[in-house]
């Protein structure tokens, strides 16, 4: 039997695939089972950071491969608290969790910042503010933090404790901070799978201002927009804000499964004994790579994340029948003329995979794509939708 065909006998049908089975792949060049090279604009959905078969990444996993690939967290080593010390170092932060995704991390960090408020405030302040057109992550609870109706459709009930925000109504979040008692606020910088929208600077005000009043934890959903992707070492960091609770996954691992809780001042200390756990969080293997990852993410590179972005927004903006190019860094949405799964079909045939989130075309290209393939892939996706 085919790929293909065990696929749809065996694996559960929880994904619209393409028509493509990738077999191989250098850099930002993916190859199918027929030996069609297309350029990759996806990169596994912003996990790939510096692409497909990075040597300087499979170095540093190997190594770790050949010394042990695990060992639980009864035990102490190396790439687990190196990967903490460098998460800390980028952020400021005092402490980390790891977790094997970003619904795991975001997960952690809605029982540290629960725990906080009540033992601080009272049992009764446990609500999270996530914002609509949100996406934390597929578990009940962080479909619950999710602010879209789409992902809750057949999985209700959901569980409790959460009220959404309109980024475009900063005085409907000061009502309900009034009405609740709100534990935190969770935020995307850039909503991905809201349609790479970034957070409308009034609403980041008025965030900043109700939580400083109020001793509300602020936690950065930093999942897809962390480590490089937005030009900087975090989203948050665009906008002029200090989040209490980072979470983070997606490029983190280099391609590996892995999440990371990241705790500042007020939650350093907030789990002890006990409190929370994962058994392979901290993977070493995971964090081998992912300290690779971080320890490249120089100035330098960050710099040619913004160089490359800049070159999309030029490129793309007022082009014939491309309505809008919205994100930050390498994260951009696309609003089209033409329906984006045509879009995305049709550039799939001229060798370009891209992404969708909602109604547009969504471009996650490794951070350290050449500027040719880019240029590339550019000129295809506007012949495409001109």
């Amino acid at each position: 039997m085919t790929t293909k065909e065990l696929d749809h006998l065996y694996v559960a049908p929880t994904y619209a695939r393409f028509p493509v089975e990738i077999v191989s792949g250098k850099g930002s060049i993916v190859v199918d089972d027929e030996g069609k090279e297309y350029i990759d604009m996806g990169t596994g959905i912003a996990v790939n950071t510096f692409g497909i078969a990075d040597e300087d990444w499979i170095a540093a996993v190997e190594a770790q491969l050949h010394a042990f690939q695990h060992t639980s967290n009864l035990y102490y080593t190396a790439p687990c608290a190196k990967l903490a010390q460098l998460l800390c170092q980028a952020t400021g932060m005092k402490k980390v969790f790891f977790g094997n995704s970003g619904a795991e991390a975001n997960e952690c960090a809605i029982k540290a910042a629960r725990k906080y408020a009540q033992t601080k405030k009272g049992e009764e302040y446990c609500t999270i503010v996530t914002l609509k057109n949100s996406f934390h992550g597929r578990t009940i609870t962080t479909l619950a933090a999710t602010g879209q109706d789409v992902f809750h459709s057949q999985f209700t009930p959901l569980t409790p404790g959460f009220v959404h925000a309109d980024v475009n109504d900063p005085a409907g979040l000061r009502a309900l901070v009034k009405e609740h008692k709100v534990a935190a606020i969770m935020f995307e910088a850039v909503q991905g799978e809201g349609g790479v929208l970034p957070l409308p600077e009034p609403f980041v005000s008025e965030m900043k201002g109700i939580a400083k009043e109020q001793d509300i934890l602020l936690i950065a959903d930093e999942v897809q927009a962390g480590n490089g992707r937005t030009g900087t070492m975090y989203g948050y960091m665009n906008l002029d804000i200090t989040p209490d609770i980072v979470t983070t996954a997606k490029g983190l691992g280099g391609g590996l499964p892995l999440g990371a809780c990241i705790l500042g001042d007020k939650v350093e200390d907030v789990f002890t004994y006990s409190d929370h756990g994962s058994t392979f969080g901290g993977n070493p293997v995971a964090c081998a790579g992912a300290v690779n990852i971080l320890s490249r993410l120089t100035e330098d590179v960050l710099a040619g994340v913004r160089e490359r972005s800049q070159l999309i927004f030029d490129t793309l903006t007022g082009a014939p029948g491309i309505r809008s190019v919205s994100g930050m860094g390498l994260m951009v949405g696309i609003e089209t003329e033409k329906p984006a799964k045509d879009v995305v079909s049709a550039c799939r045939e001229m060798g370009v995979l891209v992404l969708t989130a909602k109604t547009k075309i969504r471009l996650l290209p490794a951070l350290n794509i050449p500027m040719e393939e880019l240029e590339k892939a550019l000129a295809v996706i506007k012949i495409v939708c001109a």
